[in-house]
């Protein structure tokens, strides 16, 4: 029953598969059964009126294996068609594995249907982030719900986004279009192609711009907004989940400094040397898509992080709404710590200061129960050239009530960033514990009442 609930089919080869719970395939085939059953029950009953009616000549003795008792024929005709039936099941799920999904196995068909099936049953999962950090949890997590949605930073001003921002007057496609790669299910060509980039010549209008955000850009001018343009992007790449802008509004990301001053433009703020002592939008009361904030309420469990955590993550939870949906939401939530820190934004940062720049931003301490990190620490230090050292987690340190879970969710060749699918197993893994916890807390609560 697991299994079905984290959508990991069990380890079935051929077609047993069609035997997996849930398929709506079954019964189907129990029907088509029974009606081949009567059917041969109906020919039985034409053959022995037209055996008791008509002499056969010598040979049909031989011909009908007359010399083997009863029961030993029926038992060969049972056993032959069985074996032409399997053969013919087999056959046909090639073919039609060959025709709907080109290059594809003959056990595909019956893996597609039964993970459409068992994920459209997980939990609703609400991601909240931006970056590689965001796409590499969304491109694990979709192995285990299709109910996803990934909210993401509309602040990006610098690339190839910030070009397009300026230009084009749109919401920045890079966030968008990482996740869009990340939960699509077309060809793995498209979604390279996707994330293509132009090599940036001198005089080259394209140069530097990568194919995804030309795409959606174009998309948006096609259907006459991002938001369709988004969608309509979605729908033609496959993509499991929704992905949602924080906001449609021109969002202006700024910082104050140590000294006093005053920074705006998201792209500025890794380049000051040093953490920012705040982070705000502009404009502050930014309104939010309505699609997040329904999301957001409507969630079983809502991931904050992994991303970098002023550039990220917290110009989606400065949009007022979006920060009061969190903390209407019964969702559970979790909070995933960076693995590494980032030159001039989190140098020195443990797990537990990224979640105090949280609380300080949001205003509550109680913004997560349970924080994230990673137990795998490397025994050498960072390669000088990453500019960044692993961010560690103190077991004694103040995580505003939260609940510190250590586990391995690094990427072992490049420490600087998370395994997705180490880090979305973890993820699941604590929601389904946190859900039979507190099943077993209500059975307990409604037996002693």
């Amino acid at each position: 029953m697991a299994g079905l609930r984290q959508g990991i089919p069990v380890s079935r080869s051929g077609l047993t598969k069609w035997m997996y719970v849930g398929l709506h395939i079954k019964r189907w085939l129990i029907l088509l059964v029974l009606a081949v059953a009567i059917m041969g029950l109906g020919f039985a009953y034409l053959l022995r009126e037209f055996y008791l009616t008509y002499t056969f000549p010598e040979w049909t003795y031989y011909a009908t294996l007359q010399f083997i008792p009863r029961w030993g024929r029926g038992l060969l005709f049972v056993s032959l068609a069985g074996g032409l039936t399997l053969f013919a099941g087999w056959r046909l799920n090639r073919s039609l594995a060959a025709a709907l999904v080109p290059g594809s196995s003959e056990a595909d068909i019956v893996d597609l249907v039964y993970q459409r099936r068992s994920l459209a049953r997980g939990p609703k999962i609400v991601a909240i982030g931006g970056g590689t950090g965001l796409s590499n949890l969304l491109r694990g997590l979709k192995q285990y719900t299709g109910n996803l949605t990934a909210i993401v930073t509309v602040a990006d001003d610098g690339g190839s986004s910030g070009r397009l921002r300026r230009d084009r007057n749109v919401i920045p496609p890079g966030d968008i279009r990482n996740c869009i790669a990340a939960l699509a299910e077309a060809e793995p060509l498209v979604t390279e192609l996707f994330q293509h980039r132009f090599e940036d010549r001198e005089g080259d209008a394209i140069g530097g711009h990568s194919f995804g955000n030309l795409f959606i850009t174009a998309m948006a001018d096609v259907t006459g907004s991002m938001e369709r343009g988004i969608a309509e992007t979605s729908r033609v790449l496959a993509v499991r989940g929704q992905i949602v802008p924080a906001s449609l509004a021109d969002v202006t990301l700024g910082a104050k400094l140590r000294n006093g001053s005053e920074i705006r433009g998201e792209s500025r703020i890794p380049e000051t040397g040093e953490p920012p002592v705040e982070v705000f939008i502009e404009p502050a009361d930014a309104p939010a898509h309505p699609q997040a904030i329904r999301a957001i309420l409507e969630a079983d469990l809502i991931v904050i992080g992994p991303g970098s955590l002023y550039t990220s993550i917290l110009p989606n939870l400065l949009v007022p709404e979006i920060g009061r949906a969190l903390f209407e939401s019964k969702a559970h939530r979790i909070y995933v710590s960076n693995v590494a820190t980032q030159a001039g934004e989190t140098d020195g940062y443990t797990a537990a200061d990224h979640v105090a720049a949280i609380q300080h931003h949001v205003g509550r301490e109680d913004v997560v129960q349970m924080v994230l990190a990673n137990s795998n620490l490397p025994s050498e230090p960072l390669p000088e050239e990453w500019r960044s050292t692993p961010v560690v987690a103190p077991g004694d340190a103040d995580y505003g009530g939260a609940r510190l879970i250590l586990l391995d969710i690094v990427d072992h060749e490049r420490r600087y960033r998370h395994d997705g699918e180490r880090l979305s197993s973890a993820v699941m893994r604590l929601y389904y514990e946190r859900d039979l916890r507190e099943q077993a807390a209500e059975a307990v609560t409604t037996t002693s009442s």
